[in-house]
């Protein structure tokens, strides 16, 4: 038989107590990493799981005919919410809407929170949705940029023009503001030069419009012609070369822009379509069919339709006992009738081969009185030249506007040059 031997007391209690002890570490332990309470869990799983609002928009462009309560109708705009807006006192700025405007729907979820409607590229409406409607007309600023072009003709003006960098509306106002001293397509030889300085508005940085000339010149056969912008305290503006003489005349000097001559004034010409002599009372510039035709000044339709050899026509009575013809029309710009008013540079047609003719040009004619006239070799007569109250003011802008263009010259000079 095995005996075992008697534990001590006192070594049992201590292993008694140091389990309890063990024991209490442990609970405490697992209680502190105990789950919050019921309704705390509650409260966090419904914050994580709410939607997110989202912030969206939809653009619609205005087509012609339509008006704002089909195209509220579309959108979804309520009913409460339309009614609101056309009770506002400035409702007429939201409601005349045109073709080529641009609405902007903005939401946040599913609920409507603004309306844009962009008139133009500087001005908009903005209609802030709420228990309270907002209107606003929001108006973008404007920052305007000096452009310098400038080049020698080698083949033709426009080719050479559009070379340099100048964009088409400014290369035509050019060739309009010289037009009446130069023919673009008569008077331009290799060797003449041409610098310009025009500025160009900018919104948000996007073109608001074309460029509009502040200084030019241009050298035709060694002549050199300046046009400098001006305009005066009720906004009229005009171009006048540097002693403050207006460039503008009574006429143009041609009808087309960028054709030519194909046959001239000549009394004793043989008639290309009758064989005989024939008179050519006036200036054929050949162009092709559909050209627009200008209006050489300003006056009144004596006759516009269809009449002997000179097929669709239109002749204009202007000041002084002068008038001018058109001929061999393929068509009429829609304004121009009999007795209406017609502004110098208007488009009144188009060119055809109506008639006799051989094919598409334009027959032009220049009378004073009863009298045909060369319209090239004629003297045109001049617009009035500025008064002599605004002129202290033209030579301070002239004065200017010549130290810019030297300066733009220079440098473009100089970066060609490397």
């Amino acid at each position: 038989m095995i005996g075992f031997k008697k534990v001590p007391t006192k070594l049992v209690i201590g292993i008694f107590f140091l389990l309890i002890a063990l024991v209490l570490l442990l609970y405490l332990d697992l209680t502190s990493e105990q789950p919050p309470a019921e309704e705390e869990i509650a409260y966090s799983e419904a914050i994580e799981g709410a939607p997110l609002e989202v912030v969206s928009q939809q653009t619609y462009e205005v087509k012609d005919g339509e008006i704002l309560s089909i195209i509220f109708e579309k959108f979804k705009v309520p009913l409460n919410t339309q009614y609101k807006i056309y009770s506002l006192k400035e409702a007429n700025l939201v409601t005349n809407i045109r073709p080529g405007n641009r609405i902007i729907f903005t939401y946040l979820g599913n609920e409507l929170t603004n309306i844009a409607i962009v008139k133009d590229k500087l001005s908009s409406i903005e209609i802030s949705i709420g228990q309270k409607i907002i209107l606003n007309k929001v108006t973008n600023n404007i920052e305007t940029i000096s452009s310098f072009a400038g080049g020698t003709i080698s083949s033709s003006f426009y080719e050479d023009a559009s070379a340099s960098g100048m964009p088409d509306s400014v290369i035509m106002d050019l060739a309009y503001i010289f037009g009446w001293d130069i023919d673009f397509v008569f008077d331009i030889r290799k060797g003449d030069t041409f610098s310009v300085i025009y500025e160009t508005p900018y919104s948000k940085g996007e073109m608001v419009e074309n460029g509009d000339i502040l200084i030019a010149e241009f050298t035709n056969q060694n002549k050199t012609y300046v046009a400098n912008r001006f305009i005066d305290q009720g906004g009229k503006k005009g171009y006048f070369d540097n002693n403050g003489e207006n460039l503008q005349k009574a006429f143009l000097r041609a009808p087309l822009e960028f054709s030519y001559i194909s046959s001239h004034f000549n009394p004793n010409r043989m008639h290309p379509v009758l064989h005989t002599i024939r008179a050519h009372n006036g200036v054929d510039y050949a162009a092709p069919r559909g050209s627009p035709v200008r209006a050489t000044g300003s006056g009144s339709v004596e006759f516009v339709g269809v009449r002997n050899g000179c097929g669709k026509e239109i002749v204009l009575k202007h000041t002084n006992d002068y008038s001018t013809r058109y001929c061999h029309l393929n068509k009429f710009e829609s304004k121009v009738k009999k007795g209406r008013k017609i502004q110098q540079g208007q488009v009144i047609g188009y060119v055809g081969s109506t008639g006799l003719a051989t094919g598409p040009h334009l027959h032009y004619e220049f009378k004073i009185g009863n009298k045909h006239t060369d319209p090239v070799k004629i003297k045109l007569p001049s617009a009035e030249p500025l008064s002599s109250k605004l002129k202290m003011d033209f030579d301070i802008l002239f004065k200017k506007n010549k130290l810019m263009l030297d300066d733009m010259r220079k440098f473009s000079s100089k970066n060609e040059n490397g």
